[in-house]
């Protein structure tokens, strides 16, 4: 099984990092399958909108919904997560090399998410790399049971780790 994670400090680092890197692993050729999430901030409120980008065909999910001003509410939209979930796991009948998933969130803490394909992609001998976040982090360590390895966050060392996991050598960096 391998499992990776990585952990960045700084509001949206993961994401663009992750982001990143999908967009050279797909430049590189490999098959990819997963999410990168994409924020734009909104002039008119301090959170930002949140979007899935779906990988490979780049379809795009909002899965944020506005709650107002004075909300104060998760703004995570249930239904377009999961829609998400299901073209992801749609896309694994492509074959795909590894599936990146931008956060195990909340959602997939607590079981839901994108946790079972998570499962499932291991279980078919899918390298998985999660983004994370402090607030989770014991709750994917117990899904992982111990079996997660930690990536540094640069780009090096994410993309050698994808190419370990999928047992290619790490091709020249242009």
């Amino acid at each position: 099984m391998q499992l990776g994670y990585v952990i960045c400090e700084g509001r949206g680092e993961t994401d663009r990092l992750l982001t990143e890197l999908a967009d050279r692993l797909l430049a590189d050729g490999v098959r990819l399958a997963g999410v990168v999430q994409t924020n734009t901030e909104c002039a008119d409120n301090a959170k930002c909108d949140m979007d899935l980008r779906v990988l490979p065909d780049e379809a795009t999910i909002r899965i944020s919904q506005s709650l107002g001003a004075g909300a104060r509410g998760c703004r995570l939209n249930p239904s377009e997560l999961e829609r998400a979930v299901a073209l992801v796991g749609q896309s694994l009948d492509a074959d795909p090399e590894l599936l990146i998933i931008n956060k195990f969130g909340k959602h997939e803490a607590d079981g839901r998410g994108f946790r079972p394909l998570i499962a499932e992609t291991l279980s078919r001998g899918i390298p998985v790399l999660v983004g994370l976040n402090g607030l989770n982090e014991e709750k994917f360590q117990d899904f992982a049971e111990g079996m997660a390895e930690r990536v540094a966050g640069d780009l090096d060392a994410l993309r050698a780790w994808a190419n370990s996991a999928r047992g290619k050598a790490v091709p020249d960096v242009a």
